[in-house]
């Protein structure tokens, strides 16, 4: 791994079920997280994913390319646009910072609206893990 490196893209279909089961998951049982009408009554178009969720998908996109062995040491991700059924959010990232075996990612996932989140994950890969988890 090293600065400037770019993380493959990933993909997630932004579905009600991901919505309402990543909510019940995190124990969030916020209204607008699983209730259409409430949501709309509350000045929302649909139900939107929990920051929880998010921050689980940022996880594992991480995961996903530095392997099961990487350390998620750190996340600080804001969130923008809300994800609402329907969409799709495309996760990217590019490594800001290496120390070591240690790496900063800035991360970025958008869907149809703008930038859904936006951060930085620090991840420690043992032995210095290359792309694809491979050691």
């Amino acid at each position: 791994m090293k600065v400037g490196d770019e993380l493959p893209e990933l993909t997630i279909p932004v579905t009600r079920t991901l919505i309402v089961s990543g909510a019940i998951a995190s124990r969030d049982y916020q209204d607008v997280h699983h209730d259409s009408v409430v949501a709309q009554e509350k000045g929302s178009p649909d139900i939107f994913m929990n920051i929880l969720t998010t921050n689980g998908l940022v996880g594992r996109f991480i995961t996903d390319h530095f392997g099961s062995g990487a350390i998620l040491r750190k996340a600080a991700i804001r969130l923008g646009a809300p994800n609402y059924p329907g969409d799709t959010m495309v996760l990217s990232g590019s490594v800001e910072k290496v120390e070591g075996d240690t790496a900063t990612v800035k991360v970025v996932g958008a869907n149809g609206i703008g930038k859904h989140v936006t951060g930085t994950v620090t991840v420690t890969v043992p032995g210095g893990a290359s792309a694809g988890g491979a050691a």
